[in-house]
């Protein structure tokens, strides 16, 4: 069974950096593309980083400059350096793997950014 993990999330002051990660267990191939989803309360969950297998990133505007994906080369692990955070950026982030047409998500990680 395919398993997605998070972890590095907590409290952070406002300017404060945080990394998390999210390793894949359970699986028999390689994702085509991994990224952090992002859910505040009341709100829709929405994307914050997105990896393909060939490197290419795509960051919401409103992290772009201060976030920053990578994944490990020929393994289902990705990271997420978040700097700069602020309050609006708390929320709980989930990692997401998808191969083929098929998306698999961890259970998430809780992010608070305190002011």
């Amino acid at each position: 069974q395919v398993q997605l993990v998070e972890s590095g999330g907590g409290v952070v002051q406002a300017g404060g950096s945080l990394r998390l990660a999210c390793v894949a267990s359970g699986t028999t191939f390689w994702f085509n593309a991994m990224g952090w989803y992002r859910q505040a309360p009341g709100k829709q969950r929405e994307l914050a980083a997105h990896i393909t297998s060939g490197g290419s990133t795509v960051y919401a505007a409103s992290v772009k400059g201060r976030f920053t994906i990578s994944r490990e080369n020929g393994l289902n692990t990705v990271y997420l350096q978040m700097n700069s955070l602020k309050p609006e950026d708390t929320a709980v982030y989930y990692c997401r793997g998808t191969y083929l047409a098929e998306n698999y998500w961890g259970q998430g990680t809780q992010v608070t950014v305190s002011s």
